[in-house]
């Protein structure tokens, strides 16, 4: 899906919405318009503006020398003929190499019928509300009439699209409309077009041309799906025909925001470590997922996905758990709202993260250890899916990474999204730009780097970058870099990649950091590294330790083992003085002491 923004007419703001970098922008030549070009327009200023946003010239009833004349000084990539005018017109400027969208105001009357002769000259045709004025009037037409359209010419939507109708036709897209207008509902009072609402119309549309919601199987792009025991469909089936129902809802979204923001601390600061930046250059902002209540990002989900399972008339709650703070979260979030709880956890991790087992015991849940394999997450989880499996029909599995089956990426990726919601308004009000140069998340499943990127996905203005668990190193036998390593594979319910042998064997991953010490990863990280929209690099876990120790003395904040493997990317970074990067600070390292501790003796 495209968007075209329309009627621009002042220079300052043709530059500052171009550089939002929409996919085509419009100008009007009609005098009647509010939107007007007028006549005393240096045509080198939009003649010379990126190619890769497109250039429209917008015209009504216009002589045809005329716009030959403007469309010439100009350089437009198309003609809108916005007028009554005929296929005859159309087909003059064809013959001259012009291309064109045909313009057509609709109501519940017309006729599509009335389109074939202009068909062989054509490249697009527009519909827009039916006015005496030509558009313009921020009024919405019935847009289901255009299901019956019958031709193969690709549709351009205009009428009275903004912020909220762009999301109310991405939600539910008509065959055949490639790119959506929108011009009245994202200005100011004096027409000039207001950046902010440009740029979340914007973000909207790149979250679906990049492949961050899935499809209706479940897939981003050819990773995901659902494969689950026979047992376990209808638990599956029930969530994938709910969920969007009750993440929609208004008042379920009343209740999960309220509880972000009075139990859990919402909004998290972003904090400018002047100490960080005055060590590797940039201007580096830490995002204080650490400050929420239970000390990580965790929670976000947690209290979603529980919510959901009230909603569902689910009575008994089941968990994995690697770092804990999954296991706290959905612990918190179950005393909280009155569920039984049961968190199933791997006996290395349960040794190692003893701080967060006593917690979840405080809070009223019941620890199961996970013997088997490496009894690390990943057995935790095949420990809570067989659980699942024993209790269908009364139990509800939170998942705490962006992994499982359709719907579990995208529920945990909605859930967690609050995180770079909330740092496009901080870094606005902070730097005055929206988007930073690059963001940076440590990567296990997933869970709060896809929180971290969810509105920067597409933009190319920041680059994504998610940090793996190195280990010892990538080819050490002993690390959890599955990007690096991995293959695609089925592993917990959806097609991702993850580290196995050439007979499809699981190899056990190893991290200092237990929230990484997973052997695959979320299909939707899987598909933007396939697709190239982020960068997947790794670190060792000596860096890691390096870094958690750096950013307490440098700024008296002890990160976790996971965060800190995104703080250990800084190092291998050149910053120009300017550059902005954002780090997902993704939970405190109270929990780590027993790991980090030994490592001060030896600095000694």
């Amino acid at each position: 899906m495209k968007i075209k923004i329309c009627g621009l007419f002042d220079p300052a703001n043709i530059a500052a919405v171009v550089s939002e970098q929409p996919d085509l922008v419009g100008f009007i030549f009609y005098p009647k318009s509010k939107r007007y070009v007028g006549t005393n327009f240096d045509p080198k200023g939009i003649a010379n503006l990126p190619k890769s946003t497109q250039k429209v010239g917008v015209f009504v009833n216009e002589d045809r020398d005329q716009i030959t004349s403007i469309q010439t000084q100009f350089a437009f990539d198309y003609i809108q003929l916005h007028g009554e005018e005929t296929p005859e017109d159309c087909a003059f400027f064809k013959a001259k190499g012009i291309r064109i969208i045909k313009a057509f105001g609709v109501d519940d009357e017309f006729d599509f019928s009335q389109l074939s002769d202009y068909l062989p000259y054509c490249d697009y045709f527009l519909f827009d509300t039916a006015t005496p004025n030509y558009g313009g009037s921020g009024q919405s037409f019935p847009w289901k009439i255009l299901n019956d359209y019958p031709f193969d010419t690709p549709l351009i939507l205009s009428g009275g699209l903004g912020v909220v109708e762009v999301k109310t036709f991405l939600n539910s897209p008509i065959p055949k409309v490639e790119i959506l207008d929108c011009n009245s509902k994202l200005e100011n009072e004096n027409h000039h077009k207001n950046l902010d609402l440009v740029a979340e119309v914007l973000a909207l549309t790149r979250k679906i041309n990049s492949g961050i919601q899935p499809d209706a199987a479940g897939y981003y792009g050819e990773f995901g799906g659902a494969f689950v025991p026979e047992m376990l469909y209808p638990n599956v089936k029930e969530l994938q025909d709910q969920y969007l129902f009750h993440l929609h809802d208004p008042e379920f979204q009343r209740e999960f925001q309220d509880l972000l923001k009075s139990y859990v601390g919402r909004p998290t600061p972003l904090f400018f470590s002047k100490n960080l930046s005055a060590h590797f250059g940039g201007k580096i902002y830490l995002k204080r997922e650490d400050l929420n209540h239970t000390g990580a990002h965790k929670i976000n989900n947690a209290i979603g996905q529980v919510l959901l399972a009230k909603r569902l008339q689910k009575k008994r709650i089941i968990a994995e758990t690697g770092a804990g703070q999954h296991g706290v979260a959905t612990a918190t979030a179950c005393a909280l709202l009155g569920m039984e709880c049961t968190i199933y956890m791997g006996e290395i991790d349960i040794q190692r993260q003893q701080p967060n087992v006593e917690r979840m015991r405080l809070m009223g849940a019941k620890i199961v250890p996970a013997t088997s394999g490496s009894r690390t997450l990943k057995d935790a989880t095949n420990e809570a899916i067989r659980a699942w499996i024993n209790h269908p029909v009364d139990t509800y599995y939170v998942i705490g990474s962006a992994v499982g089956p359709h719907p579990y990426p995208d529920m945990v990726a909605r859930f967690q999204s609050v995180i770079s919601e909330e740092i496009q308004v901080q870094l606005k009000q902070e730097t005055g730009q929206a988007a930073p140069d690059y963001l940076i998340a440590c990567l296990g499943g997933g869970s709060n780097a896809i929180g971290a990127f969810y509105h920067f996905i597409g933009n190319p203005k920041t680059q994504l970058i998610a940090v793996e668990a190195g280990g010892l190193g990538v080819d050490s036998g002993k690390t959890a870099a599955t990007i690096a390593l991995g293959k695609k594979g089925i592993i917990h319910g959806s097609k991702t990649f993850l580290i196995q042998t050439d007979d499809g064997q699981i190899v056990e991953p190893h991290s200092i950091s237990a929230g990484l010490d997973y052997p695959g990863i979320g299909p939707v990280h899987a598909h933007l590294s396939a697709t190239g929209l982020a960068k997947v690099v790794s670190v060792t876990d000596e860096e890691a330790v390096a870094a958690a120790l750096q950013l307490a003395r440098l700024d008296g904040i002890l990160p976790a083992l996971e965060s800190a493997h995104a703080l250990a990317y800084l190092p291998k970074m050149q910053l120009q003085p300017d550059e902005i990067v954002v780090v997902n600070l993704s939970g405190r390292g109270d929990k780590d002491l027993a790991t980090l501790i030994p490592f001060l003796a030896h600095e000694k």
